[in-house]
């Protein structure tokens, strides 16, 4: 006889490298079915489970949350434990917590955190191939910070997006945003909302590099953002960043009342 369902809630760290993504494709690698595979293992009758950010191929999570529901009843140590030992190295299941059944937490969350990495480095780094973007020019850094003001607030996004986001609704509220030196050699763009459109992080990024460097004047990101026509805004903004650079670093959920104390704490 099979077990009532319970809901479970993950936190899951991976390296986006050798993964084509987060959701699920029929004939390439994704975390999404690498996930379903480990849990399926222990728990036959587990739902797939339900991502929070459908990061792209090639880019880092240390943050994604993941709900399923089980019939597997384990503690939350349990599945962070029995998970972890059929998952590859490359990725990870950080913390569990019990939640509702059927939590979907791609609909709950209250703010999503980006970092991206930009290599400030005229040679190549081999640690930090996979997780910098290396620029071999010089970057005005300030010229960057000043820029990164616009970004804030609540937009019209659409020129900030690949051609492939069929999204009609492209409004968002960014809470923060800002380029910080994280040491002498490596400045990271941090990006603080609830919501973004497909490449929309890694294009304001290629946009600050170019107002950096000086191939676009400053005031790029508001002239691109108050564009009437989106296409047109565009072609105001910059480059779209490769995908190695960036991590999705934090959610924040909202979460029901019922839910559990996640383990480890």
């Amino acid at each position: 006889m099979q077990r009532a369902a319970h809901g479970v809630l993950l936190e899951v760290a991976y390296d986006g490298t050798a993964f084509s993504g987060w959701a699920h494709q029929p004939t390439r690698r994704t975390v999404q079915d690498t996930l379903d595979g480990a849990i399926h293992t222990l728990d036959p009758n587990a739902s797939p489970v339900r991502g929070t950010s459908r990061t792209d191929a090639g880019v880092h999570a240390e943050g994604q949350c993941v709900a399923f529901d089980a019939s597997l009843p384990l503690s939350p140590r349990g599945w962070v434990l029995a998970v972890n030992q059929h998952l590859p190295d490359d990725v990870a299941v950080r913390s569990a917590r019990e939640i509702d059944v059927e939590y979907n937490p791609r609909f709950k969350a209250k703010n999503k955190r980006y970092r991206y990495r930009i290599l400030l480095d005229r040679v190549r780094d081999p640690l930090l191939r996979d997780r910098a973007w290396r620029i071999g020019w010089p970057l005005d850094i300030a010229r960057m910070q000043e820029e990164t003001k616009s970004i804030v607030g609540t937009h019209d996004f659409g020129a900030f997006r690949s051609a492939h986001d069929a999204r009609t609704e492209t409004v968002r509220t960014i809470a923060g945003a800002n380029v910080e030196l994280e040491s002498e050699r490596v400045a990271a763009f941090v990006i603080e909302g609830n919501a973004f459109l497909y490449n929309m992080v890694r294009i304001l990024v290629g946009t600050l590099v170019d107002v950096g460097r000086g191939k676009l004047e400053p005031g790029a990101i508001d002239r691109a953002l108050r564009s009437p026509l989106r296409e047109e805004g565009r072609k105001l903004a910059g480059m779209t960043a490769p995908a190695h650079g960036l991590t999705l670093e934090k959610i924040d959920l909202d979460l029901p009342p019922t839910s559990g104390t996640p383990w480890p704490r």
